[in-house]
């Protein structure tokens, strides 16, 4: 029953990832068309508005977490709500960490780019 368990919740945090992504890229079409239409770049949702909020809903999802948390040791709340909020910021993190590295890894490319 543990492994069906488990195996579900993967499958409810990775469902759920899937469809933040979809709104932040969603987001970032919106973003280029409007920009592309428009030779007003002010009036389109740009990178650093996109990041910006991709990064505050990590770290709401965190302090989701970690309320959820200190609920649950002090005995209340609902261990699935616990467990899907903790799971969901490791899955966030995880995901931030990995586009950060990457980000890293292209300024770096860039910088070694002769001119």
């Amino acid at each position: 029953m543990l492994t069906s368990l488990s195996q579900a919740h993967n499958a409810y945090a990775v469902q759920s990832l899937q469809s933040r992504l979809q709104d932040v890229t969603d987001d970032v079409d919106d973003g280029i068309r409007s920009s592309a239409s428009t030779s007003d770049s002010s009036s389109g949702t740009d990178f650093g508005s996109v990041l910006s909020q991709s990064i505050g809903s990590v770290i709401d999802g965190g302090h989701d977490a970690e309320t959820k948390a200190a609920q649950g040791l002090t005995g209340g709340g609902d261990m699935t709500q616990i467990v899907t909020a903790v799971s969901n910021a490791q899955l966030a993190l995880q995901t931030t960490t990995v586009i950060r590295d990457r980000m890293v890894q292209a300024y770096q490319d860039v910088m070694k780019m002769t001119i």
